[in-house]
């Protein structure tokens, strides 16, 4: 797909990888729709890169059919819709079953629920496009918190099944799957920092991936490789990775496990 002269949704668009791509849309010629749930954060940066603003809660699929009847209102068809808002929160099974909730919302059904929404109108007129950021951790894990890893491993799932079943129909799909990218996501995980890539960099990936209609896009060549050292020897790769999470819990000092609040903007 060629971005220029489309229209396209960016949610989690406040900050981190969300407002990247939504300025990297804009600068490749699109009409942008930047949507966050942080409405006077949101509306700030959506005016700085010359999209038009939203307010959206992607945990409720109210907010979404709302935000997708606004776009077709104002600007027609929706040609992209990168459904990007994400949280981290929690630790392990102890977190809270209301946390548990909330990150699946955010994380796994606002994907759902976009889909719903989109992939009848999609199909019907052959052609459509759905960005949907998981995470490295969808292919991997994440070394602090279940509800993430779970949560992406969920994303990553739901969006393989798009491409399965309706790419035949004119559905392209995508799948984000960085590791570490500069945001506010990765402040309390300094085993991130360590090579963490910028967003402009997440953004020339995208754009990338998104002219090819290529399905996985990641940004660490590590990712593939662990990915299939895993496939290959499970036993090995779990080594591995208690290994890297001993790691990550010395760098974060006594106490070790995230406590993240939940934020939206992968």
């Amino acid at each position: 797909m060629q971005i220029k002269g489309k229209v396209v949704v960016v949610t989690g668009s406040a900050s981190g990888i969300g407002l990247a791509l939504a300025g990297r849309f804009v600068k490749e010629g699109a009409t942008v729709i930047a949507s966050d749930l942080n409405a006077e954060l949101g509306a700030q940066k959506a005016a700085e890169i010359g999209a038009r603003f939203v307010h959206a809660n992607v945990a409720q699929e109210a907010d979404i059919v709302r935000l997708i009847e606004d776009v077709e209102a104002q600007e027609g068809q929706i040609d992209l819709f990168c459904s990007n808002a994400g949280i981290a929160i929690g630790a392990g099974p102890e977190t809270l079953d209301k946390h548990w909730q909330l990150i699946h919302d955010v994380n796994v059904m606002s994907h759902v629920w976009a889909a719903r929404n989109l992939v009848p109108k999609m199909i019907g007129r052959g052609d459509g496009y759905l960005l949907n950021t998981a995470s490295a951790a969808g292919l991997l894990t994440e070394l602090h918190s279940a509800p993430y890893a779970v949560t992406k491993h969920a994303a990553l799932a739901f969006a393989e099944w798009l491409a399965v079943s309706y790419g035949d129909r004119g559905l392209k799909v995508s799948c984000l799957c960085p590791e570490g990218v500069w945001t506010p996501m990765i402040e309390n995980t300094p085993l991130l920092q360590q090579t963490a890539v910028s967003t402009d960099f997440l953004a020339d990936k995208v754009m990338e991936a998104i002219e090819a209609e290529q399905f996985l896009i990641t940004t660490h060549p590590t990712t593939l490789a662990g990915f299939q050292q895993k496939a290959s020897n499970y036993d090995v790769w779990i080594s591995k990775m208690k290994h890297l999470r001993r790691k990550a819990m010395a760098l974060l000092g006594s106490g070790g496990a995230l406590q993240a609040e939940a934020q939206h903007g992968d």
